[in-house]
């Protein structure tokens, strides 16, 4: 066992056993062996690769997409450009790139970085070197204002809980130890009603079926939601996830870019979650527009144009990791149908581009 696995055991046999979120914080974000917080999780020598480290394309055109919401509303004259869970910073760096050609835009936003890593600020530092840009720990740090904000398989690695369905009812899914003092599955006793935060959907579910929720996605989106509501601006969160809401177990671990017990590994495998697209929307009581799928987006945005823009001035191998990327971005089989996009607006705002009015 790790030595984080250790840590959660003892705590276990003292306190009892673990929710699934309780289990997931401490496996991100523990500060001495979380995934988040030991060593950067990105990238070959990571546990997996987002789509910024793919190609520049997206996120320059995820960038312009922003700019494109700033004119459209009315080219607010003080805003926030904001990416939650900016990763290396990468997609930051391109957007802001990108954003050259829009220097008013740049000249009214202010850019921030929601991180809880300190190692991965570090890092994001470093790609944004020269960029006047702030980091904050959550949005409820920042002031009130216009905003534009990004999420990239953010709300993926937010702690969820599990329920099963039983015939005596609702059960929460928890992880506890077994005779070896190892990690493993158990379930609590039937609750009292209905888990807190199911969508219609997933109430409904039949016994034996097992539903997840996102507090934490939940509660971020609703504030997103108050700050467009208010004082206007747009977001857009690309993840991979389901809509509408339904009733499946989506846990899983990344180790190593391969798949894993999520209990075999704590604090050296990812934990994600696909996302509820509809319960996102509906928490952030915002307009939401779409989800639409990635490769859909990107290719209404003009990622082919971009590419053959790129391959103009690329040497032979050059232009041949384009097309690579490319495909692995937009395809169906790839990254483009798995990998879906919602925008939140307040009502009566334009519709974003790459999604219908």
């Amino acid at each position: 066992m790790t030595p984080l696995g250790r840590r959660l055991a003892r705590r276990i046999r003292t306190q009892g056993s673990l929710s699934v979120a309780e289990y997931m914080t401490a496996c991100l974000f523990d500060p001495a062996e979380g995934v988040y917080t030991r060593a950067d999780p990105l990238g070959r020598e990571g546990h997996f690769t987002t789509a910024p480290e793919i190609s520049q394309m997206f996120g320059e055109l995820l960038g312009l997409w922003a700019g494109a919401c700033w004119q459209a509303q009315g080219r607010p004259a003080r805003c926030l450009l904001i990416e939650l869970g900016p990763g290396r910073g990468t997609l930051m760096a391109d957007a802001l790139r990108a954003l050259a050609l829009l220097p008013a835009f740049l000249e009214a936003a202010e850019v921030v970085l929601i991180e809880a890593s300190p190692g991965l600020r570090a890092v994001q530092e470093r790609a944004l070197a020269g960029r006047v840009v702030r980091w904050a720990d959550s949005l409820d740090d920042l002031p009130e204002a216009p905003i534009f904000l990004l999420a990239n398989e953010f709300f993926d690695a937010l702690p969820i809980r599990q329920y099963l369905k039983t015939p005596e009812g609702w059960a929460e899914r928890r992880v506890g130890l077994d005779e070896a003092e190892r990690l493993r599955w158990g379930l609590s006793t039937p609750l009292p009603g209905h888990p807190p935060g199911l969508t219609p959907a997933k109430q409904a579910a039949p016994v034996g079926a097992l539903v997840e929720t996102c507090t934490a996605g939940e509660t971020i989106t609703g504030e997103i939601g108050r700050r467009l509501r208010t004082h206007g601006g747009a977001a857009l969160a690309v993840d991979y996830g389901y809509h509408p809401s339904t009733a499946g177990e989506t846990f899983q671990a990344l180790a190593r870019h391969k798949t894993t017990d999520p209990l075999s590994e704590p604090g050296r495998a990812d934990l994600t979650a696909h996302v509820d697209f509809e319960a996102l929307a509906t928490a952030s009581g915002a307009t939401a527009h779409g989800p639409v799928d990635q490769g859909r987006l990107l290719q209404a945005l003009g990622i082919e144009a971009r590419a053959q823009t790129l391959k103009a001035k690329a040497t032979p191998q050059q232009a041949a990791d384009i097309d690579i990327a490319l495909r692995r971005l937009t395809a169906p089989d790839q990254m483009g149908r798995l990998f879906k996009a919602l925008a939140l607006t307040a009502e009566g705002a334009p519709a974003p581009p790459g999604f219908p009015a």
